[in-house]
């Protein structure tokens, strides 16, 4: 049998540490091979950590958060880190949008053929990117992660597609990771209870109120849930550690809270050969080992 492999599909350094995190560290700690494929520089980031804004940083932004990367996913527990080579695109509507060499202009099949090139030596059986609906946060890259990492879900076991990229490879889940309104609103009456600020304010908790997508996997991270914390103060100048959001709660009090991390199975779908229509899974090698 092929060793197990977990490859996870990033758009920006920080987006691995604040969306499924200590799964990662979960199946790293089994002894499941970890890869994180990260799409872009993050070229466009603003610098959040005021500590962070100087004209060193700002002269050498791409150099900087590049070390973060490699820091926090060292924390987290990936075994390799693949940067997919393209710039950051900028949110909707700035210049940056317009780059040549930013992700979300370029060709769809280039970019697929990368992240297939990726899939097919590291052998995964599990992939994890985003979820088609982006409305929340319309970043231009988020976007482009997903369309890319479906394609090249299918394309990478053609072996008459990309025939350049190496011996066709399948692997034989792709989820979605899943942010669920139920840890907002946990989290918000946890400050409530505590008389502590929330950062959670009438915006956030209409969010956590809409309709969701069944999650079809629940991965329990108790074990590792100050995975997600440490990783963050690795990117020391997109996470301001004085930040409520992130670590408004005490670590023993947060730790505590929805230790789930949760995803949405996108392939194998419905009907398809090897989708498995039953309950929950707490695994997302569930099927495969």
């Amino acid at each position: 049998m092929e060793p197990l492999c977990l490859l996870t599909v990033h758009a920006h350094p920080d987006d691995e540490s604040s969306k499924g995190p200590a799964t990662v560290a979960r199946y790293h700690a089994e002894g499941i091979r970890t890869v994180l494929v990260c799409c872009t520089g993050g070229e466009e980031g603003d610098i959040l950590n005021p500590a962070m804004d100087t004209v060193d940083v700002r002269r050498d932004l791409p150099a900087v958060r590049r070390r973060e990367l490699q820091a926090a996913a060292s924390l987290i527990g990936y075994d390799e880190v693949v940067e997919l080579g393209y710039r950051d695109s900028g949110m909707p509507g700035t210049p940056a949008n317009e780059h040549p060499g930013s992700f979300a202009r370029a060709p769809l099949q280039e970019a697929v053929g990368r992240l297939v090139t990726v899939v097919r030596r590291v052998r995964p059986q599990v992939v994890v990117t985003y979820p088609e609906d982006q409305s929340a946060y319309p970043h231009p890259d988020h976007v482009r992660v997903h369309d890319v990492s479906v394609a090249a879900f299918s394309a990478a076991g053609d072996s008459r597609l990309f025939p350049e990229a190496g011996p066709a490879w399948a692997p034989s889940k792709l989820y979605a990771v899943g942010w669920s309104g139920a840890r907002i609103v946990a989290m918000h009456a946890k400050f409530e209870e505590l008389g502590l600020e929330s950062p959670y304010d009438e915006a956030w908790l209409e969010r956590a109120s809409r309709p969701q997508p069944p999650y079809t996997a629940v991965v329990d991270v108790a074990d590792y849930a100050d995975v997600r914390h440490a990783a963050l103060l690795a990117h020391a100048t997109q996470v301001d550690p004085t930040s409520r959001f992130w670590f408004g709660l005490p670590p023993e009090v947060s730790r505590t809270i929805h230790p789930f991390d949760e995803y949405v199975l996108l392939r194998p779908m419905a009907g398809e050969p090897g989708h498995r229509a039953t309950e929950v899974e707490d695994d997302l090698f569930a099927g495969v080992r």
